[in-house]
């Protein structure tokens, strides 16, 4: 089954990855500096770029010691490369709460310095925030979101990676069944929740009680490899305003997607056992490791199961769409048969970021015509599977990612879901 991949080659809009982390966040790359991501956001095709950690008072330093104002709520580095920064920060809560303890990570977004000042101000006093660049602390979820409220109306809070079963708020050992139960009186200044890796919004889309809310996509990035494998397509110019009304209001153009499989829970299983189950599986084992005897990390696509009250491939009426792609750098590895770690890799990414303007000028807005024009014919083969969805995967499982084969078949089990159709690709259509 073939697609007519769309024409993004005339079309105005910018590109943003929200969620990332700076090197104060623990296992996060020391090259994640602001100097850095500029150059990073700025090959891949981002405009719009999150900071990450404003909640570190270091790193908060830095924020306002390197980059400048733009007086739309984004700021720049002075002489840099361009990136459009927008302040953003990811907060854990653990609590307890009617017998229960929970864990959820939520992305704060702040429109200014000040604001991010104040919210620093007043976290400090409930909890350690120089431990960590994602501090943790003890209140509810729904008192974080009623904080950050009242210090600025401005602000958004967005459950982070909403489905990851440790520290997300439908999370099947750490979450809430409903954000109505997690937020109660504040869930009407909620306006978002990102999807994470492991899912995307076709997954969402089966819950009715999401129909409201808009999916967001971000890279949760802790290495610069890792920025704008997810991320949000906006109308207009970039600001701090477009970027707030089109999540409050519902109006993103589309999401640009990592495969779920790929996402390191989307399938149950036991890494160290190395078993994998799909949710059916999981039931035939009565949720237990037939090697360990164990309960079973419970994934993603185990979860939205359990809560979905629609069939899969529901799709509400005027949701934004959605784009499944396969970073550059791994098209390139499989096309030449080595690691994306490989030295050859880096070298002829750089040389085709240099003839083709970005990693999403190449991958999303660029003509096969205009591609053949300086991207070898392996590669641009590549390219071609991944826009069609013409892809195997071997999904991820109990914090293990899944693999992506755009050449060959995906080694161990393989997910139906997506792999070796074209689907994925019309859901802008």
């Amino acid at each position: 089954m073939s697609v007519c991949w769309p024409s993004f080659e005339d079309k105005e809009f910018f590109l943003a990855d929200l969620h990332i982390h700076s090197r104060y966040s623990r296992a996060t790359s020391r090259q994640m500096t602001i100097s850095v991501l500029d150059q990073v956001a700025k090959e891949k095709g981002l405009a719009v770029l999150g900071t990450g950690d404003f909640t570190h008072p270091g790193y908060f330093k830095e924020l306002e010691e390197e980059l400048e104002p733009l007086g739309n709520g984004l700021f720049v580095r002075p002489e840099g490369a361009g990136t459009k920064f927008i302040l953003s920060a990811e907060i854990s809560n653990i609590f307890s709460q009617r017998g229960k303890t929970y864990r959820v990570h939520t992305l704060v977004l702040a429109p200014d310095l000040g604001t991010v000042r104040e919210i620093n101000r007043v976290l400090s006093r409930r909890g350690n925030i120089y431990a960590d660049g994602r501090p943790i602390f003890g209140f509810s979820v729904k008192e974080l979101a009623r904080l950050i409220r009242e210090i600025d109306s401005r602000c958004l809070v967005i459950p982070a990676h909403a489905w990851t079963p440790w520290f997300s708020i439908f999370g099947a050992a750490s979450g809430f069944d409903s954000l109505e139960e997690a937020f109660e009186e504040e869930l009407e200044f909620i306006y978002a929740i990102e999807t994470g890796l492991s899912s995307d919004p076709e997954m969402n889309w089966r819950l009715s009680a999401l129909d409201s809310i808009t999916l967001v996509s971000n890279s949760d990035a802790h290495s610069p490899a890792k920025i704008g494998r997810e991320a949000n397509a906006f109308e207009g110019e970039p600001s701090y305003e477009a970027i707030s009304r089109a999540i409050r209001e519902k109006s993103l153009l589309f999401t640009v997607e990592f495969y779920p499989e790929e996402g390191k829970y989307h399938y149950d299983g036991h890494r160290s056992c190395g078993v994998v189950f799909s949710p059916q599986e999981t039931k035939a084992h009565k949720g237990l490791c037939p090697v360990c005897g164990q309960p079973l990390t419970i994934g993603v696509m185990h979860r939205v199961e359990e809560l979905a009250d629609r069939p899969p491939g529901f799709r509400p009426e005027g949701v934004p769409g959605s784009i499944h792609l396969v970073p550059l750098l791994e098209i390139i590895a499989e096309a030449e048969g080595v690691r994306p770690t490989a030295a050859r890799v880096a070298k002829i990414y750089k040389q085709l970021i240099t003839l083709g303007g970005s990693e999403f000028d190449i991958l999303l807005r660029l003509s096969y015509q205009t591609l053949g024009e300086f991207v070898p014919e392996r590669i641009l083969e590549g390219i071609r599977r991944v826009r069609e969805g013409r892809i195997s995967v071997r999904p991820g499982y109990d914090g293990l990612y899944g693999e992506v084969r755009i050449f060959s078949e995906a080694p161990g089990p393989e997910s139906s879901a997506q792999s070796g159709t074209s689907s994925p690709q019309l859901s802008l259509f």
